[in-house]
């Protein structure tokens, strides 16, 4: 029998003395293996503790694993130990970016099931917050996401805006990060005197100086050769793994709780003639990511500034509902879901009528976001990895919960 030739044996497998593959003969003769790569969890490409799992053949990704839990610290059970009050505090952690909204998400769900009616002037308030909230999360990946393409400008003039926000948000609540405002049956306190001046002042400003930010980043041919056309997520598979929030709506899916399972003032700012609206794109790729996140700033301060209108117009009142020295849920069941600025966070709540819940589950928003990544970086470039990922817009501590 001849001996095989190195043509004759282009793209056969080499198999190892036990049967399994670990070599590919190409047509030029040469033999090349598989490596595995691990980018994280501490490494400059990836956000926060975030591990990948990569195999790569050269250059080109074959298989990625998401590998999770670094940052995990057990909140769904911390919430089982702590009464409606406590979880407040941890509820509003998870995700760093948008602990508002985490905030939210709780109060409603306890406040449904408790029946209760919170103050109108509390109701506009905390859409307020959320939407101020949503716009701080929104310039955060505007500016890092460059800072990962090799553009360091953008940053600056994102976190210029958001001081412009956060001092607002810290004069009410105290707080930068982790607000601690919300609370069940409304807010913690009235709002300061003259606030809502100086946050239309801050909604201007922002406004105003948005185009410096956009300028930098849409039409850049940097950018535009970094993201375009890379990293496609089609509708279906967003539909397939849960992928909510800028991303899903970047591919095409026209889904925003605000306006399809309204919440808080959101029925009439979505309303025919109100301020809101669903910003979508259809390319899916991590430029479309992109220009979702800018142009949903812009609709945020739009209804931020609505709620301010709204508050100014109406007369002084309480902001909160008298609770029990020991507040107590019914016995039952309820899921209450908010569109977090990184899509649908979602409490499940399971109560046995004691004052803590007998289990509180969390729908986090990365999670899903995050789970896409296997699928949506295989067949790609190492180089376009980081790309990829920066433009999935995730918070580490909301994927491990």
């Amino acid at each position: 029998m001849p001996a095989a030739t190195p043509a004759a044996d282009a793209g056969r497998p080499a198999s190892s003395p036990s049967g399994s593959v670990t070599a590919t003969v190409g047509a030029s003769g040469f033999t090349t293996t598989d490596m595995v790569l691990n980018i994280g969890p501490q490494h400059p490409a990836t956000h926060g503790v975030l591990r990948l799992r990569l195999t790569l053949d050269g250059e080109l990704i074959k298989h990625a694993e998401p590998i999770i839990g670094y940052m995990h610290r057990g909140a769904e059970k911390l919430f089982e130990v702590r009464d409606y009050r406590q979880i407040m505090v941890l509820a509003n952690r998870h995700d760093w970016l948008s602990a508002f909204s985490n905030e939210i998400g709780v109060a409603l769900t306890v406040e449904r099931m408790l029946g209760m009616d919170v103050p109108e002037r509390a109701t506009w308030t905390r859409t307020l917050l959320a939407e101020l909230n949503r716009v701080l999360n929104h310039l955060m990946f505007a500016g890092s996401y460059p800072l990962e393409l090799g553009a360091i400008t953008p940053i600056f003039y994102s976190f210029r805006e958001r001081e412009e926000l956060q001092a607002v948000m810290e004069e009410i609540s105290g707080g930068r990060m982790h607000y601690m405002f919300s609370r069940v049956g409304g807010l913690r306190d009235d709002l300061p005197a003259g606030w809502l001046h100086r946050v239309e002042q801050a909604i201007g400003a922002v406004r105003g100086r948005m185009p410096e930010l956009e300028s930098l980043l849409l039409g850049n041919e940097i950018l535009q050769a970094r993201t375009r056309g890379v990293g496609v997520l089609s509708t279906a598979t967003a539909k397939g793994y849960g992928v909510t929030g800028p991303i899903a709506r970047a591919s095409g899916l026209d889904v925003d709780l605000r306006r399809d399972q309204p919440y808080l003032a959101y029925g009439e700012l979505f309303a025919d003639g109100g301020p809101g609206r669903v910003v979508t794109r259809t390319a899916g790729d991590c430029e479309a990511r992109l220009e979702v996140l800018l142009e949903q700033i812009h609709v945020s301060l739009d209804l931020a500034q609505a709620c301010v209108d709204r508050l100014r117009s109406m007369p002084a009142g309480p902001v909160n509902v008298k609770l029990p020295k020991v507040l107590k849920v019914p016995e039952g069941t309820d899921y209450v879901a908010t569109e977090n600025p990184l899509g649908f966070n979602g409490y499940y709540l399971v109560s046995r009528g004691d004052k803590t819940p007998w289990r509180l589950k969390l729908r986090s928003a990365s999670f899903n976001n995050v789970a896409v990544l296997g699928e949506l970086l295989e067949g790609t470039l190492v180089a376009d990895m980081v790309a990829i990922l920066g433009s999935m817009f995730f918070v580490v501590g909301d994927i491990d919960r």
